[in-house]
């Protein structure tokens, strides 16, 4: 029998993705919008404010995480998969934390305070600083990239192991 994640590991891992994709697809036509308009600032914005609930999210699974342990992989897995599983699993974390935070400086130092869905104003922890907003828009470009190889290698992991293997790892994360 398959062992499978708590409810509440599986319920914020499929939320973090939704959210993940959301603020994806919303970064990716916000950017294309000419100019400024109600439209891009209000995308704009929801862009923001899903990153930040990602984070806030991503703090929970975190200390859930570290408080119940996940399923045992399946015996016959070879030790190259377990690794190669642990280390994607421990990438996909890191940029669970890191691309909200690179977003968060990189409107600071565009001079735009993130206000959390329109009534809580986020900590200013840096001055505007137009020097530093170009290179914290590409490190957010450069770990959106990586997150998008990131979750397409684990999505093709998992179909993997649920048509090619048959092993049961799926079925482990699916509600």
């Amino acid at each position: 029998m398959t062992q499978r994640y708590s409810i509440p590991a599986i319920a914020l891992h499929w939320l973090i993705a939704l959210l993940i994709v959301s603020a994806f697809a919303l970064g990716v036509t916000m950017v294309d919008i000419p100019g400024i308009t109600p439209t891009k600032l209000k995308y704009f914005s929801w862009h923001k404010w899903i990153g930040v609930t990602v984070l806030g999210l991503a703090c929970l699974r975190l200390l859930w995480r570290l408080t119940h342990a996940a399923p045992p992989q399946p015996l016959g897995m070879p030790g190259w998969q377990k690794m190669a599983a642990h280390g994607l699993h421990g990438l996909l974390y890191v940029l669970m934390f890191a691309i909200p935070v690179s977003g968060y400086f990189y409107s600071l130092a565009a001079g735009v305070p993130v206000v959390y869905l329109g009534v809580l104003p986020l900590p200013v922890l840096i001055e505007p600083d137009p020097a530093l907003k170009p290179l914290l828009k590409q490190v957010h470009y450069a770990l959106n990239m990586a997150m998008l190889a990131a979750v397409a290698l684990h999505v093709a992991a998992a179909l993997k192991h649920q048509f090619i293997d048959r092993d049961g790892v799926l079925k482990r994360m699916l509600p």
